[in-house]
């Protein structure tokens, strides 16, 4: 009895040991996923002009070291000339204005699969009715354990 004891002590600071071991530490995921619109079917492009009343597929490409979990798109006005510190590019803005309808749109997505690599591409029709003016387009890609990367692209919706 004394023996399977001493054995099943001995065991468990063997297994307590290499579960501690620095070994596993390249397990751990320190790495961002990415985000790019810089491809040819990529949009919107900086500075884009988007008309009242068309549909556009908003596609950017996101990729991951390990495993993609989630993305989301946010489209909201920029009447105000805020800025986001991760914006690819800055434009020319119009006059600051007041929102009476502006286009607000987020929708969050969830990526299926264990990818590392993934398209977004979401249909969007612009209504006819919302204010014209300076926008945001931000994307946002979340990996399996966490990471978050975003970037905002200025646009502006016209007549």
């Amino acid at each position: 009895m004394k023996s399977t004891f001493k054995y099943f002590c001995f065991l468990s600071i063997i297994l307590l040991t290499a579960a501690c071991s620095s070994e596993n530490s390249d397990d751990i995921d320190e790495e961002k996923p990415t985000i790019s619109v810089n491809y040819t079917e990529g949009f919107p492009q900086g500075c884009a002009l988007l008309t009242r009343g068309e549909t556009y597929n908003f596609r950017a490409m996101v990729t991951d070291n390990s495993e993609l979990a989630a993305y989301s798109i946010d489209i909201h006005h920029n009447f105000d000339h805020h800025t986001h510190d991760d914006q690819v590019t800055e434009c020319e803005l119009g006059e600051d204005q007041s929102p009476v309808n502006p286009l607000i749109f987020v929708e969050n997505y969830t990526i299926e699969g264990s990818l590392t690599s993934y398209e977004i591409n979401i249909s969007v029709t612009i209504p006819n009715d919302v204010d014209t003016g300076d926008y945001h387009c931000a994307y946002s890609v979340t990996d399996a354990t966490g990471w978050q990367s975003r970037t905002s692209i200025d646009i502006k919706i016209v007549e």
